[in-house]
């Protein structure tokens, strides 16, 4: 194999596909990048068995060159050594060329000698029939990653809810993630060719590394669904992930469909008034801020830790209808939850101090944020 690259689309390349590998894995050779060469040009590989990237980098783009094949082939090369040395090459041009298995990399009067592994050992990534597939602009995609992928669990009792349950029904995709204390979930209107629902779990680390990928376009994604796995298909780049198994807990019955109060607030606002007052509900339980209603539109934030302080805010309300409340939560998840909506009035409706409470964009249904209060009381 020999071939001679632009080394930007190298570096990126391989950026990307470094996202799938892990020096944790079982399978030794997982530990390095396939680098295959054809007369198209050039694809690399990562995979650490649950999440697997490829990368193509075409002969041409718009008329420029970008990879000139001279001899067609395919190695295996330590990941880890080789994405440190492509970054640091000192000229745009990068020369690799392999003989048995012996691989050297120049670029400018710098030239590195490394020992790679036989392709053929390496596993072969998941053949996917395109028969369940459907298509989301890349920009909607990440938006939905963003406002969903915060709220899967760091625990590993429950598998499952490490992941964010997808439901496609009646070309309406439903993005769920809880991790029981909260809940994040968004609504997108899609374009999906597939005949059948379906109704899946991907791991939320799946979807952070794909997110890290995917570049700021509303260009579509072509998403293919089978039994156990799932595939991103964007320009130039293919993104395989497993999928958990397991039934996702059903969470209809957990939002509330009443509200005994509502309050419209500024987001931005009542995101700082949060921020401060968890600084001093930072050592307290899981940052505990209190809330309460006080008066005509007017809300009180507050936090006491007996050791360092207590802060009081008071903040005016765009409205406050129905009864008075008091109530706990937590700061992170709050602010957590702030971040992730759109718009800058935000809704909240209360069904009591100890009921579960949602957060709605104002005049926005597709997208809501869940959260379990704090007894405190």
């Amino acid at each position: 194999m020999k071939f001679i690259i632009q080394k930007e689309h190298l570096v990126q390349s391989v950026q990307d596909v470094m996202k799938a590998i892990t020096s944790r894995t079982t399978i030794p050779i997982l530990t390095g990048i396939k680098i295959v060469a054809t007369e198209e040009g050039v694809t690399l590989t990562g995979s650490d068995s649950d999440i697997s990237i490829e990368s193509f980098i075409p002969k041409e783009e718009n008329e420029t060159v970008i990879v000139e094949i001279q001899r067609p082939g395919s190695i295996v090369l330590q990941a880890k050594f080789f994405s440190e040395i492509v970054k640091k090459l000192p000229t745009s041009q990068v020369e690799l060329e392999v003989d048995n298995l012996q691989t050297v990399i120049r670029s400018g009067k710098s030239e590195f000698n490394l020992n790679g592994l036989d392709s053929e050992e390496y596993p072969h990534l998941p053949q996917i029939s395109e028969e369940n597939i459907f298509k989301i602009p890349t920009d909607l995609l990440k938006n939905i990653i963003k406002q969903t992928v915060f709220a899967v669990s760091t625990s590993e009792t429950r598998p499952v809810l490490t992941g964010v349950n997808w439901k496609i029904e009646n070309d309406d995709l439903i993005c769920i993630a809880t991790d029981s204390h909260r809940l994040a979930l968004r609504k997108a209107k899609i374009d999906a060719n597939t005949e059948q629902a379906f109704n899946i779990v991907i791991p939320g680390k799946s979807l952070n590394e794909l997110n890290r990928i995917l570049d700021d376009h509303n260009e579509p994604v072509e998403i293919v669904v089978t039994e156990n796995q799932i595939l991103f298909k964007a320009k130039h780049i293919l993104f395989f992930s497993r999928l958990l198994e397991g039934n996702y807990p059903d969470t209809n019955r957990l939002i509330p469909t009443e509200s005994k109060t509502e309050i419209v607030v500024n987001a931005k606002e009542f995101l700082q008034a949060i921020d401060r007052a968890s600084l001093l509900a930072r050592e307290g339980r899981n940052n505990v801020v209190k809330f309460s209603t006080i008066g005509q539109d007017v809300i009180e934030i507050s936090s006491f830790t007996p050791e360092i302080g207590k802060v009081v805010e008071e903040l005016v309300s765009e409205s406050i209808h129905g009864e008075e409340l008091k109530i706990s939560f937590s700061a992170k998840y709050m602010m957590d939850a702030l971040k992730a909506l759109e718009g800058t009035e935000v809704k909240i409706n209360f069904t009591g101090a100890m009921r579960p409470f949602v957060i709605n964009p104002l005049n926005d249904d597709s997208i809501l944020q869940l959260i379990l209060p704090v007894r405190t009381y």
